[in-house]
């Protein structure tokens, strides 16, 4: 599971997810990509859990590029406890997802193949994704 190994402080403000992806919204390194259509929180096991139907359905053929790093904290507290008393401790590691972000890329397979990885993959996350490829410009790069 991805957590980084080390932070600046341990729990952070939730934020807000407002506006389109600035950066990170072009392919850079593969020939298909999955771009997100709409915001939200993907955390370091949805992940995992897309890049491992990817690979398999490629039956490891090509190459996979994650884009995406958890490197925000969540907290929570626990179960059946009274309000107040602070804010809770750290449960998992997300993601923060913008429209037009790229999260994935791969290369090196057929794109039939490419774009039902993705779309297996796509059914992991928590955000609507849509498949790329590098020659038809449809996505925001």
């Amino acid at each position: 599971m991805l957590i980084p190994k080390r932070q600046k402080h341990r729990k952070h403000f939730r934020g807000r997810m407002k506006g389109k992806a600035g950066r990170g919204n072009s392919l850079n390194q593969g020939e298909f990509g999955l771009q997100a259509l709409s915001c939200g929180w993907v955390d370091g096991r949805q992940i995992e859990a897309a890049r491992v139907a990817m690979t398999r359905h490629a039956r490891r053929g090509g190459k996979v590029w994650i884009r995406i790093f958890p490197d925000k904290p969540v907290t929570e507290r626990p179960a059946e406890t009274r309000m107040g008393k602070g804010k809770g401790s750290p449960a998992k590691w997300v993601a923060v997802i913008k429209p037009g972000c790229i999260m994935f890329e791969m290369a090196g397979v057929e794109k039939d193949l490419a774009r039902e990885a993705m779309r297996l993959a796509a059914h992991k996350l928590p955000v609507a994704c849509k498949f790329v490829t590098r020659e038809d410009r449809g996505y925001a790069g």
